[in-house]
């Protein structure tokens, strides 16, 4: 009698568990650490007070929060090897980011937007919140890239992964639950794999922010944003060999480029099915 063929469902379902509950964990510590950010607010509620697109008053606490639930899942789901990438990446893009939050708000800055506004900031002898966090979220995704490329080459173009998905999602971050949409759409299929677990945990914090980014209560900033980027940009980059990531990167700096010239909220309000994406769960507009 022929002896059973071997079964790998026992594995990938260990897997699948495994990764589930790594996201659970996610959501139970944003859950968690934005509770306790409520309740004793850095500074003050005052410092985290914000408007939205709406004029509606909402809270940047969220980022943080998602900013730690982030960085401490993809730590502890990192492999040996990429610990140090994972939390390099996630630590230091999440806290430049809420530095931005908090600084970009501060007068003279409010004119500061996008790469030209931050170059023509320093031509004018002034180093804007935004350049910092651009200098250091490109020098975050250059470390984890060394952990990930072959050749000096391709370590250099998977941290522009890194830094170029960071900094995307921020970009795309301009209303509610639209960058936790798109770190779901690109991070889900990227689950699968041996790297996956390292995204499960942010996925899950990221799931959890996600009702009451969408119900107008808090928004991601660019803390939150520029965090949850960089892990999907550190899964990216592990996806595929070096072709691969010459390719993400190209199509990251198509967009980021395109961003100086084009409204994203205009090209998706314009494009039936992105237009209806966009909007699902989100309050309707007024009038």
């Amino acid at each position: 009698m022929a002896s059973p063929r071997p079964s790998h469902s026992p594995p990938r379902r260990r897997r699948k568990t495994s990764r589930l509950a790594l996201a659970g964990g996610g959501a139970l510590l944003v859950e968690g650490l934005l509770a306790g950010l409520r309740r004793r607010p850095p500074g003050g509620a005052e410092l985290w007070a914000r408007r939205n697109h709406r004029g509606d008053p909402v809270s940047l606490l969220a980022g943080p929060a998602l900013a730690g639930a982030v960085t401490t899942t993809a730590y502890a789901a990192a492999g040996p090897g990429l610990r140090i990438a994972a939390l390099v990446a996630t630590a230091a893009s999440g806290a430049v980011g809420v530095y931005d939050d908090l600084a970009g708000s501060a007068s003279g800055q409010a004119a500061d937007k996008g790469f030209a506004g931050h170059l023509a900031a320093l031509r004018r002898g002034r180093v804007s919140a935004g350049m910092v966090k651009l200098a250091v979220v490109g020098l975050a995704g250059l470390a984890a890239g060394r952990r990930v490329g072959g050749d000096p080459l391709d370590r250099i173009v998977a941290g522009g992964v890194v830094a170029g998905t960071a900094n995307l999602l921020n970009l795309l971050d301009l209303r509610p639950g639209r960058a936790i949409k798109v770190a779901g759409l690109v991070g889900l299929p990227l689950l699968a794999g041996p790297h996956g677990a390292l995204l499960a945990g942010p996925l899950g914090a990221a799931g959890a922010v996600l009702r009451r980014d969408l119900g107008e209560e808090v928004m991601l900033g660019d803390g939150g944003a520029n965090c949850l980027g960089a892990a999907v940009g550190l899964r990216l980059a592990l996806a595929g060999g070096a072709s691969h990531r010459c390719a993400v990167l190209a199509v990251l700096v198509a967009l980021t480029a395109a961003s100086e010239k084009v409204s994203f909220t205009e090209v998706i309000a314009a494009t039936p099915g992105l237009r209806e994406l966009d909007a699902l769960g989100r309050r309707p507009a007024a009038g």
